[in-house]
């Protein structure tokens, strides 16, 4: 695992706990740094089936990515706040389906960023950009982002355990209407959200965890269902179903791997 002592880029803090770099370890990976893991033990003490959560996300991203190059003939990702791409990451899927599939992985978190690049650099169709979803513009409009992909044509833009980082005063409807406005009709978004818990036990757990996450630079939003497709109405016609991410047209030979997991939300919308 990355440690402190390892190259970091200039002005990042590894003293203070960040999110990608703690579901990187959550999901296995080992480019984190020792308070990422001590956070996500932490994580782990106020809720149990953390890593489970974590799990089940990623394996929705990865249905939803096969789903999108296999029947919707997606051969474009633009993945943001894709934190490091590791253990089951998008490039991997779509070309499996499509050797020329093309992705663009955008974080905030230069570290994360940094790493991608490394781990990316034998791989030609595939890039990562360093990017702030509370500011779109520059990403849809940045120079890796328009030489790299062909925004004539239809892109899936995957914002997977990322949007409930976005707090509401940020207003994360415009931010949505705007990516949904420089990309093509027929182009696609991927959400994933944190969604409140079914139980009060549980929906105190999740007060507990939010509280904690004020502790690093991005803390979290619980939002339902009704509130997470407003946030997509605008721009993008949601295609159900709309559920939890491991009743998303779930693998048959994958059913019951993984216990339910009803506070991740999941949404694909289609460009107008």
């Amino acid at each position: 695992m990355t440690e402190p002592n390892a190259w970091v880029p200039e002005g990042v803090d590894i003293t203070v706990p960040n999110a990608s770099r703690v579901y990187d370890y959550a999901l296995g990976g080992v480019h984190n740094f020792k308070v990422d893991r001590d956070f996500w033990q932490q994580a782990q003490q106020v809720i149990p089936d953390a890593r489970l959560l974590a799990r089940t996300n990623r394996a929705f991203l990865n249905r939803a990515v096969r789903w999108l190059a296999e029947q919707q003939g997606i051969s474009q990702f633009l993945d943001i706040g894709s934190g490091i791409p590791t253990l089951g990451n998008v490039h991997e899927v779509a070309q499996e389906v499509n050797p020329q599939a093309k992705v663009v992985y955008v974080d905030i978190d230069p570290v994360a960023v940094e790493q991608s690049r490394s781990l990316l650099r034998d791989n030609p169709h595939a890039q990562a950009i360093w990017g702030d979803l509370r500011e779109p513009g520059p990403i849809v409009s940045h120079p890796q982002v328009v030489d790299f992909l062909d925004l004539s044509r239809p892109v899936a833009v995957l914002m997977v355990a990322v949007l409930h980082f976005i707090a509401d005063e940020a207003d994360p409807r415009s931010i949505i209407s705007r990516i949904g406005e420089a990309v093509m009709p027929g182009s696609f978004l991927v959400v994933s959200h944190v969604g409140p818990d079914v139980t009060a036990e549980g929906r105190e757990r999740q007060e507990t965890l939010r509280k904690l996450y004020e502790q690093t630079p991005t803390p979290f939003v619980v939002r339902d269902r009704p509130q997470l497709l407003s946030l997509m109405d605008d721009a993008f016609e949601v295609i159900e179903p709309v559920t939890s991410a491991g009743e998303w047209r779930p693998d048959p030979d994958q059913v019951g791997d993984l216990p339910p997991q009803p506070t991740v939300l999941v949404a694909i919308g289609r460009r107008r």
